[in-house]
């Protein structure tokens, strides 16, 4: 999305439901940043706890990005 690249890291609970996550990186080399955000709900299914993350991760970036 623009300048970052957003990734979901969905991770499996010992209760087999799943947590999300989601990197947050930008810029290359040196210059480079990732920003890792975890959530505290739980999802059913891995897919389900990817979506929630991508679409935090782009509200983020929304929200970052947004003139003042």
């Amino acid at each position: 999305m623009g300048k970052y690249r957003i990734a979901a890291c969905p991770r499996q609970l010992e209760d087999w439901q799943y947590a999300a996550q989601v990197s947050i990186a930008s810029g290359s080399g040196s210059a480079s940043t990732d920003r890792v955000m975890r959530f505290h709900n739980e999802f059913p299914t891995h897919a389900a706890a990817a979506h929630y993350a991508i679409a935090q991760g782009i509200d983020w970036v929304r929200e970052t990005t947004r003139p003042h």
